[in-house]
């Protein structure tokens, strides 16, 4: 079991987001998760993301307030407990149009391990 305090969970910078408060809560820094990492955002009103896409697969989840969400092709706002999947390769956009501070939960796949090269035997010191 890991347990991430809130009040102990690193603050992180992202290129692109502005008026963000950013924090992992699981994952990379924050603990030793090995398939996905967690991220909790504060958007202050006016606050957001530039267009933008990945090559993984992005969840968010909507914890307060409302959130514009768009993917280029199609806008959509998110209310509390909403939620969005994103597609690997699929452009991103958040925007908080809203004059109180949204809280966005996020959840993003660590890149896989890569698989395990058998030692061989006369290395591994097998005669």
């Amino acid at each position: 079991m890991h347990v991430v305090r809130i009040d102990a969970a690193p603050a992180y910078e992202a290129p692109g987001h502005h008026l963000m408060e950013m924090r992992r809560l699981q994952g990379r820094e924050a603990s030793p998760a090995d398939t996905v990492w967690l991220g909790l955002s504060t958007l202050a009103p006016g606050g957001g993301t530039t267009l933008d896409g990945s090559n993984v697969e992005k969840i968010y989840l909507v914890l307060e307030g409302e959130l514009l969400l768009s993917n280029g092709i199609e806008e959509v706002r998110l209310a509390r407990l909403d939620s969005c999947r994103l597609a690997p390769g699929e452009a991103r956009q958040l925007r908080n149009a809203g004059t109180a501070p949204a809280v966005v939960l996020l959840v993003m796949p660590l890149a896989p391990a890569a698989p395990a090269t058998p030692v061989p035997a006369a290395v591994a010191g097998t005669p």
